[in-house]
């Protein structure tokens, strides 16, 4: 039987005042921050590694990959472990908000803009609850 995609779960999380959302589906977990290894060599993107229960895994700085400010220290962070195509991706982000459900439908187009936090990112912006959500593309956020 062949159905059509009516509605997608996206969980949401936040880097400052700016709502992100991913594909549930893309998420493996959600974990602490770890103690990070350096990795020689690896792009400015890419923190380290952490070791998750014999999985290594690069983490990226979603902060430092957008150009924001970082946060303080002593503020406590994320982890949003997400599947890639040949691998996983630990994202730091500020926290982990909520799983929301949005008809197909209502996922809008990135903004045309040739500036900023910009499209190459992003696969859409939603509405939920009167409050803006971007919906990342993460396959792009290596490249």
């Amino acid at each position: 039987m062949n159905k059509e995609l009516t509605e997608i779960q996206l969980a949401c999380f936040s880097l400052g005042e700016t709502l992100f959302a991913v594909d549930i589906m893309r998420i493996r977990e959600i974990v602490q921050p770890q103690r990070l290894s350096c990795l020689p060599g690896s792009s400015s993107m890419v923190e380290g590694v952490i070791n998750l229960r014999g999985n290594i895994i690069p983490v990226m700085n979603l902060r430092r990959r957008f150009g924001l400010p970082p946060v303080p220290e002593d503020k406590p962070a994320k982890f949003l472990i997400v599947s890639l195509a040949r691998q996983a991706l630990a994202l730091v982000v500020d926290e982990v908000l909520e799983v929301i459900a949005v008809p197909a439908g209502d996922i809008k187009p990135p903004p045309d803009v040739d500036e900023g936090v910009g499209a190459e990112w992003l696969l859409g912006v939603c509405l939920s609850q009167e409050r803006l959500f971007m919906i990342l593309d993460i396959d792009s956020l290596l490249g």
